[in-house]
């Protein structure tokens, strides 16, 4: 199945003091979902986001919002993050003990349920889960910090991950790559099979508007999409 390619910008790199406009602007540029990387401290190490947040720019769109939580136990918080406005909710398999029960719990809320796995953590953690998951997020960075540089041996993971997605998971099921995506790499993950690009400072930054990166970002993958 041919998947639309679609770019979640990320605000973790957005100006902190214009969450509102920023997230507004890239949903009129053409964004298609708004990530959010939530941090607890413990399972990475900064703190960012919590559901409080979610709640407040909930408001300003009417895109998905791509909660990513980078949090040890998170069967304990997505019940708040569902409440407070999220679409797609995605775990670590590293964080979970139970994954099934975190997923199904996800989709009882009404969300779509994402999985996570960091660059060295291999495809074989996932691969009973995949039937049950609308989404797999690959890291190409180690998580933690914005604006990492791209990791290109875990290509051949993705393109791995998508021939298992296609095998295993639905037929609706999105690749999200999340790391160190821009104008360059982006057309490189897209050839190995990632269907949504997750990008932070190649969209929030002071060297162009948003709409220009965007345009930049979206440009950069029409020959390979």
């Amino acid at each position: 199945m041919k998947h639309k390619i679609k770019i979640a910008p990320s605000i973790l790199s957005a100006d902190f003091a214009r969450f509102g406009d920023q997230v507004r602007e890239a949903a009129a540029a053409g964004a298609d979902y708004i990530h959010v990387d939530v941090m607890d401290g413990h399972f990475v190490p900064p703190i960012t986001f919590g559901d409080e947040l979610v709640r407040a720019i909930r408001p300003h769109t009417s895109l998905p919002l791509d909660v990513h939580l980078m949090i040890e136990a998170p069967e304990r918080q997505i019940e708040s993050f569902a409440r407070a406005g999220a679409n797609i909710i995605t775990v670590h398999v590293e964080a979970c003990t139970h994954l099934h029960r975190v997923v199904t719990r996800i989709k009882e809320l009404g969300c779509r349920a994402g999985v996570s796995l960091n660059p060295a953590t291999p495809l074989e953690s996932i691969s009973e889960i995949l039937p049950f998951v609308d989404l797999v997020l690959a890291m190409t960075v180690n998580p933690g910090y914005s604006g990492q540089q791209f990791i290109p041996e875990v290509l051949d993971k993705i393109s791995r991950l998508r021939r298992l997605l296609d095998e295993k998971g639905p037929t609706t099921a999105e690749l999200e790559v999340d790391g160190g995506v821009n104008a360059e790499t982006a057309p490189r993950v897209v050839q190995a099979g990632g269907t949504v690009l997750v990008a932070g400072s190649a969209i929030f930054n002071k060297k162009e508007p948003i709409p220009q990166a965007m345009k930049r970002l979206r440009e950069s993958i029409t020959a390979v999409a």
